[in-house]
């Protein structure tokens, strides 16, 4: 008998696996894997990824300079090494970030997401296996902008507000990262009482809104939902473009038999209430008052960096504890 899974992949959604657990992914069958430094801190803990962590030690050793710089190239052989292996396990990408305290740096953020895509390359995986992590502010879709044109694939994460999802499409990028269950979170301690349940969801609401803009405005960037608190906000969004779900919410799909039908399609979204076309890539005074004006917006994408760096900070001082001993 399908599963509800099975259901769900059926609706025209494409299913992403939400994990550094790379042991876990295959079980699911999914198209892609996404990564980010919480959920590799969070791996890099068993003791079945020791190898992992030992080989990017090796590595930031071989590499020389001080204990800072050694513990930076360990750091990005880590996530390449996580990466790599998830790659044998699935048939599509995995999204690989660059470095949060990069978020507010155009410059710094092109230059580390093109040493990511040669590490990959020199282990011999293509940039078309790879998509680039990049904070949604105003530098990261400048630097997204230029990298799609260099032929590296961006997926713009943290992204919670219209004006980011708007100049995303526009900046031609390749993947957006809508967080449904940290704008729910936002709205529950802001906003308490209402019934957010189910097409309720302000996280559910906000990606149909991007998704329907999308289709009908012609724009090709994929539309990927992310973060969930319940497996009903991931029912609500079957039929988007993609979906990345953590293994704990997979496994409650996969053990469920209820049919998931589509609730998004190209053909709805055409049919639906037409969305004026706006533009902010070119105008970095009105994205930044957008994005001010809507504090859910504001405060989570600040909030997320915030939590990646220091996740991100927290593993590269375990590697320098390692490179101190190696």
């Amino acid at each position: 008998m399908p599963s509800s899974l099975d259901f769900l992949k059926a609706s025209g959604t494409t299913v992403v696996s939400d994990s550094g657990d790379f042991e876990s992914i295959g079980a699911y069958k999914p198209q892609d894997a996404t990564t980010n430094p919480s959920l590799i801190l969070a791996a890099a803990g068993k003791k079945e990824y020791a190898h992992i962590i030992d080989a990017a030690v090796k590595y930031g050793k071989q590499k020389g300079g001080n204990i800072d710089h050694q513990a930076a190239v360990a750091m990005d052989r880590l996530l390449i090494g996580f990466g790599s292996e998830i790659l044998k396990i699935i048939p599509g990408r995995v999204s690989t970030e660059v470095d949060a305290r990069l978020s507010f740096d155009t410059e710094g953020t092109k230059a580390k997401a093109r040493e990511l895509i040669a590490l990959y390359e020199s282990v011999g995986i293509k940039r078309e296996r790879v998509l680039i992590k990049i904070a949604s502010t105003w530098e990261g879709i400048q630097a997204a902008h230029q990298l799609e044109k260099e032929g590296i694939h961006c997926n713009l994460t943290l992204l919670f507000g219209f004006a980011q999802a708007v100049a995303c499409a526009e900046a031609g990028v390749t993947l957006i990262s809508p967080f449904v269950g940290r704008i729910l979170d936002w709205y529950k301690a802001h906003k308490p009482g209402p019934n957010y349940d189910g097409d309720n969801d302000p996280g559910v609401q906000s990606v149909k809104r991007i998704f329907n803009y999308y289709k009908q405005h012609g724009y090709k960037t994929i539309v990927m939902g992310a973060s969930f608190r319940n497996i009903k906000e991931i029912e609500c969004l079957a039929g988007v473009d993609f979906l990345t779900i953590a293994p704990k919410l997979l496994e409650e799909l996969k053990h469920k038999s209820e049919p998931v039908p589509a609730h998004l399609s190209v053909k709805e979204a055409l049919a639906s209430q037409k969305i004026p076309k706006v533009t902010y890539l070119h105008n970095e005074p009105e994205f930044r008052w957008e994005l001010l004006a809507d504090k859910m917006a504001f405060d989570k994408l600040h909030e997320g960096i915030a939590k990646f760096a220091e996740d991100g900070q927290t593993l590269k001082n375990m590697l320098k504890e390692r490179l101190h001993k190696a």
